[in-house]
């Protein structure tokens, strides 16, 4: 039997209400920018950069339209042009001192006392300039000539009125480039070094609570997800975070050439990847928007962040079924990918969510990779493991004041009523059917007490997608007759 996901009639869904901030979402993006056009390029390698506004993410880490090559721009563009929400915590691993080339020299004309190098990834600072040859005379930067990027992220060499090259025809430009292309899934992946104990990659995660005083709530890495190697240990990064904290991963499956280039390929795919946890929402393929091509959990993330944000910071919502700023849906490519709805609930069927059509691009899925293996409603629809993974960071965020006071019946009393009367609260909200905690006697035993340990029991019940309504159509006789009869049988 086909997979059930929707109802026949679709309704175009109310505009989107002002953009907002919010962090039970917050987004922590592993992968490469162009940092050569950041503000200081050497020092944001490898450290957790938080961004409220475009502006602020530009200047520190550098924008470019190249999303294959720089990935963070990618989420960068999602978050604050398409989504507007904020903020964002991202982690380049693309490091200017290792990931570079050098550049053979070019000749370039000068019009207007202006030359522009046509190579990108330039650092400012490895620049050299002649006049007119590579024998000629050595230029000084700030003194013969000054430097800055244009739009398309190639250098401009703007010649001073009174220094030696004003009167220059062409120059000769010898640099030092970025190479995002020697970057690998290694870098993104990182470690722990012993000698130093300096942190790299998704190491990195361990430092955002105690840095921002947030905690991670969607961890993802468009253009490397779909690689195995990072997929497995961002999934792995979802739990134990600073050893209490969870969180969720946005994972993309693999729609290269080497991946899945039908639907139908998705489940080997998924399953060959190890892409299983209850923490994890995978998507496949590819969006599009306009000309640019991004990977799927780019978008998706920035969407979830508004959405919590536009609903109080509560994690209770679906994603499924919300209006995307996308274009289309296509292979990494490009190449252009059409699901219908019988399609995309196949996809649904093995834990993998996508995107439609309906009357306007939509997120389609509400499982996570765990299921069809799990169908515990915990863990297998995605907005009620977030809304677990949230309540379980606010309790600990909350009651840490707690820990090394006296064991007292006001300290029991204390957060039985307040779990309580904040239960009561989202559920008089609508933003829970439950949520009730207990201190049960039972289970906190006398050898339990004198050891320090106090255990509540707590139930939650956050709501389950509406994933399948079903409206049963019947002809009636008896009204068609009554009809013709003016009413009366």
């Amino acid at each position: 039997m086909a997979y059930q996901h929707g109802i026949t009639i679709i309704e175009q869904a109310t505009g989107l209400t002002a953009p907002i901030e919010g962090d039970s979402a917050l987004q922590i993006v592993f992968g490469t920018a162009p940092v050569n056009l950041a503000e200081d390029p050497y020092s944001v390698t490898n450290v957790p950069i938080i961004a409220y506004s475009y502006a602020e993410a530009v200047k520190q880490l550098g924008f470019s339209y190249d999303f294959k090559n720089y990935t963070l721009c990618q989420s960068i563009y999602a978050s604050f042009q398409l989504s507007a929400v904020a903020p964002v915590i991202f982690v380049n691993v693309l490091d200017p001192k290792k990931h570079k080339k050098q550049n053979a020299a070019s000749t370039v004309t000068v019009e207007n006392m202006q030359a522009t190098v046509q190579i990108g990834g330039i650092l400012a600072d490895t620049v050299s300039v002649k006049k007119d040859s590579e024998t000629g005379t050595a230029l000084k930067v700030d003194t013969d000539y000054v430097t800055e990027f244009d739009s398309n992220g190639y250098l401009v060499i703007t010649l001073t009125a009174t220094g030696a090259g004003k009167d220059a025809k062409t120059l000769s430009v010898t640099s030092t480039s970025i190479d995002p292309t020697a970057v690998t899934a290694a870098d993104v992946v990182g470690g722990y070094n012993v000698s130093t104990g300096a942190e790299t990659g998704m190491e990195l995660v361990r430092q955002i609570y105690p840095k921002f005083g947030m905690t991670p709530g969607l961890l993802l890495a468009p253009g490397w997800s779909h690689d195995p190697d990072v997929g497995l240990v961002l999934t792995a990064k979802c739990v134990e975070i600073n050893g209490v904290f969870k969180c969720e991963c946005i994972i993309d499956i693999d729609s290269t050439s080497k991946g899945a280039v039908v639907y139908t390929d998705v489940k080997a795919k998924k399953e060959g990847a190890g892409v299983s946890g209850e923490h994890v929402y995978p998507l496949w393929p590819c969006f599009r928007a306009g000309s640019y091509i991004l990977w799927a959990s780019a978008v998706t993330a920035a969407r979830i962040a508004y959405l919590d944000a536009a609903n109080d910071n509560v994690p209770y919502l679906s994603p499924s079924n919300k209006t995307i700023s996308i274009t289309g849906t296509c292979l990494a490519d490009g190449t252009e990918v059409i699901l219908d709805r019988v399609q995309a609930n196949s996809l649904n069927g093995v834990g993998v969510t996508t995107a439609v059509n309906e009357n306007g691009w939509k997120l389609w899925g509400n499982n996570t990779a765990a299921y069809p293996s799990s169908t515990d409603p915990k863990d297998r629809w995605f907005c009620c493991r977030r809304f677990f993974s949230w309540w379980g960071n606010s309790f600990a965020l909350t009651y840490i004041q707690h820990v090394d006071g006296p064991i007292s019946v006001q300290l029991v009393e204390n957060i039985v009523d307040s779990e309580n009367i904040r239960g009561n609260s989202y559920v008089a909200q609508g933003k829970c059917a439950g949520a009730h905690i207990e201190f049960r006697a039972d289970e906190n035993t006398a050898t339990d007490i004198i050891s320090g340990e106090v255990k509540f029991h707590q139930m939650l019940a956050p709501f389950v997608p509406a994933e399948h309504i079903t409206n049963t159509l019947e002809f009636d006789p008896d009204m068609l007759y009554a009809s013709i009869n003016g009413g009366s049988n």
